[in-house]
């Protein structure tokens, strides 16, 4: 692995949430955007809850909700150790305090084995190893081609829940029997919020929760839409205000607006 001042030598800051939150990232390879935003914004976290992200990259999802929700216990766990480094630091530059691992779903660390979590948070690679090219940046691949099985995600997850843990994920929208069919192994409730570009386009994205143990119904709602208009007409920020607040305030994303 490489040393601190390598990685800060080869990072860019970022602002999130309009600034509260200044981020560390590669300057190549996988970069957050807003996706992981939306799925902070979206988990319903209380202060005094605990909280792993698995795939914490850099720490972005983590540290929105922390930012967001005082008083809760982060965890974060990220199979690439260059990227766990980088958390670790953006939570110490944040003032945010959090346990961040490095280590696979597939075989989580001992001290995560021994906890169980209200929250299970999740953006894990969109995309199966097969159906993508690979990057050059082996960072960027990882986190956009799956090296686990999206099954192993997802059980990784519902096992370390506690009774009546949330689980919330982010993935695209393909993909969503795949999770739907995984989260069957213990999670009910489970509800889906769509999230497209435009009014009337496609939703490229879905937002999945389910409580572990829970009998509720499955429930559909309506879509998220992220920008205004029917097409891009010209250069510029277009989101809708309410997704701006989101994006820029920390404003909780609420799956029956």
């Amino acid at each position: 692995m490489r040393s601190r001042s390598q990685l800060i030598a080869e990072v860019t800051d970022n602002a999130f949430l309009g600034g509260k939150l200044m981020l560390r990232q590669p300057a190549k390879g996988y970069r957050a955007g807003l996706d992981p935003v939306l799925l902070a914004a979206c988990v319903p976290a209380v202060p005094g809850q605990r909280v792993l992200d698995l795939g914490c990259g850099v720490g972005t999802a983590l540290f929105c909700l922390g930012a967001r929700v005082d008083g809760l216990s982060l965890s974060g766990l990220e199979i690439q150790p260059d990227y766990a480094e980088l958390a670790r630091f953006n939570a110490a530059e944040n003032g945010i305090e959090a346990q961040i691992c490095a280590g696979s779903v597939s075989d989580l660390p001992q001290e995560l084995r021994q906890k169980s979590f209200d929250h299970v948070i999740a953006n894990p690679p969109y995309f199966e190893e097969t159906s993508v090219t690979k990057a050059q940046d082996s960072g960027r691949h990882i986190g956009r081609a799956e090296h686990v099985p999206l099954s192993d995600w997802c059980r990784a997850g519902i096992k370390r829940l506690a009774p009546k843990g949330r689980f919330s994920m982010i993935m695209v929208a393909d993909r969503l029997p795949e999770v739907l069919d995984a989260f069957n192994a213990g999670l009910g409730d489970v509800a889906v919020k769509p999230i497209a570009s435009r009014q009337g386009q496609v939703a490229r994205l879905v937002l999945i929760q389910g409580v572990k143990n829970a009998r509720g119904p499955f429930r559909l709602h309506s879509p998220l839409i992220l920008h205004q208009g029917d097409r891009h007409i010209k250069d510029g920020e277009s989101y809708r205000k309410t997704v701006a607040d989101i994006l820029r305030n920390g404003a909780p994303l609420s799956f029956e607006d």
